[in-house]
């Protein structure tokens, strides 16, 4: 799987990727995660990337001419999905995460300033919402999406089936069964007996039983 981002601030994803599973999945060739600079793809000597709206109004407009080349030199692989990561777009969710694993390449375009050209959505496959919020920029967003998606590849966890029964991993309603480890009593509280009887018939029953939907 390869993740190609664009923004116009490629250095806010060096620690985060440097990290934890995202960076192990990328050490072990499961993942290969390319961030480029919008501005590399100008062609004014200050590297422009956005100007005033037509017809007035506040703020910044990223421009469409930048993006379209980045777009077409980073598009690669044929089986490819191009994002735009915005608070106009769908709910992004499990199922999604699932749906984007199965492809080779994803390309996650970082939204700023006051938003895109409209000619942008020409460009794009589809656009994604982390959430009924307006952050400043994409970054975040596509942190979360790479993320959602790089632990669902063949191989990332350290187990075959971490993702199996994880949260949501059965739909969106599928809420994960309390977990215990040692010491099997801590302070008041200990954990539940037959969490530490060895009879797995025992376990997982009590598992779908603890299992709750959401409300």
């Amino acid at each position: 799987m390869r993740f190609d981002i664009i923004t116009i601030f490629p250095q806010i994803f060096d620690s985060y990727f440097g990290e934890s599973i995202v960076c192990r999945a990328q050490k072990k060739n499961k993942v290969k995660i390319k961030v480029h600079d919008l501005r590399k793809y100008t062609k004014d000597k200050h590297r422009t990337v956005d100007d005033r709206p037509y017809g007035g109004g506040p703020g910044m407009i990223l421009k469409v001419e930048p993006i379209y080349k980045a777009l077409k030199k980073i598009k690669q692989l044929k089986k490819s999905r191009v994002i735009l990561l915005t608070p106009k777009g769908k709910h992004f969710d499990q199922t999604k995460a699932q749906n984007l694993a199965r492809y080779d390449q994803i390309i996650l375009l970082c939204g700023h300033y006051e938003g895109f050209d409209e000619r942008v959505n020409k460009l794009v496959d589809e656009k994604l919402s982390i959430g009924q919020y307006v952050l400043t920029g994409g970054e975040v967003p596509a942190m979360v999406v790479v993320d959602a998606v790089t632990r669902l590849l063949p191989g990332v966890l350290g187990h075959g089936h971490s993702a199996d029964d994880e949260t949501y991993s059965e739909d969106l309603d599928y809420i994960e069964y309390p977990q215990y480890t040692r010491p099997a009593k801590f302070i008041k509280w200990p954990a539940p007996k037959v969490l530490l009887s060895g009879n797995h018939k025992k376990i997982n029953d009590w598992r779908k039983k603890q299992a709750k939907k959401r409300e």
